[in-house]
């Protein structure tokens, strides 16, 4: 698929404060230290990006902010109020949405069943609401959204298709709708250029400052001029510290984050 004009980004409830910060964040699996005394944030309609070598502890970050690793210690502040860790299951109520390296899809699935999977546990109706027959009418919302989305990211000629099936470039641009569905305050974005050419990055870019103006993004990625031309500051990290951060240019030309990260002007 050819990129065309830079997508809309779909309305997210607005963010007040601070997004997101993370204060003295310890993961330790055993004897290993994977993240220690992390301290981030993101601000409303900021993109912020996360770069290190493999092993650095980009993903253990991540899988603490999604609910699937527990910290040892730290402190998470949404919208300015401090919260307790996630569980997987209550980041739709938090607002926040997360895509995973690879894609992540349910391959048996078609393409507008995968993104209303999104949709689950974002205002589900009660029980009573489903002895008054309402569920029909949130079924039909769900799917409704679900093509919206669809149409935004330029794959509706696909919504029909099984997802073993799609080249894989759609399929990256399907996980990304599965997250938007859920109309995130906070999206994760974790390594969405991977395996993509230059045009599907050109549009990837083009998409980013689009949803930016809706909600906070953070964003795991490797490809430093994906990183570049979209973040707004940057966070490096190395064996599980944090060793620099600042804009990108800064963080480019910091002597810390050439001896760790060689060839960072290029994909690693």
């Amino acid at each position: 698929m050819t990129p065309s004009s830079a997508p809309s980004a779909p309305r997210a409830p607005s963010t007040t404060g601070t997004a997101m910060r993370l204060s003295d964040l310890t993961v330790r699996f055993g004897g290993l230290t994977a993240l220690s005394g992390i301290s981030l944030g993101v601000e409303p309609g900021e993109v912020v990006g996360i770069i290190g070598p493999n092993g650095a502890g980009k993903t253990t970050l991540f899988n603490v902010l999604s609910g699937i690793t527990k910290p040892e210690s730290g402190t998470l502040y949404l919208g300015g109020q401090e919260r307790a860790w996630p569980k997987s299951h209550e980041l739709p109520k938090l607002g926040i949405a997360r895509t995973l390296q690879g894609v992540g899809l349910f391959e048996e699935l078609t393409v507008l069943e995968n993104v209303m999977v999104g949709r689950s546990g974002v205002s589900r109706p009660n029980f009573f609401s489903s002895l008054l027959g309402s569920d029909g009418k949130y079924e039909a919302a769900r799917r409704e959204e679900a093509l919206n989305v669809i149409e935004m990211l330029e794959i509706s000629e696909y919504s029909g298709r099984i997802t073993s099936s799609l080249p894989y470039p759609i399929s990256k641009r399907v996980a990304i709708a599965r997250a938007l569905v859920a109309r995130p305050q906070i999206l994760l974005l974790d390594e969405p250029a991977g395996g993509l050419g230059s045009e599907d990055i050109e549009w990837l870019n083009r998409l980013i400052f689009e949803l930016k103006k809706e909600m906070s993004i953070l964003l795991v990625e490797h490809h430093m001029d994906v990183i570049m031309n979209v973040c707004d500051r940057v966070y490096v990290l190395n064996f599980g510290s944090l060793i620099a951060s600042g804009t990108p240019t800064e963080v480019r030309n910091n002597q810390d984050v050439i001896d760790a990260y060689l060839g960072l002007g290029s994909e690693q």
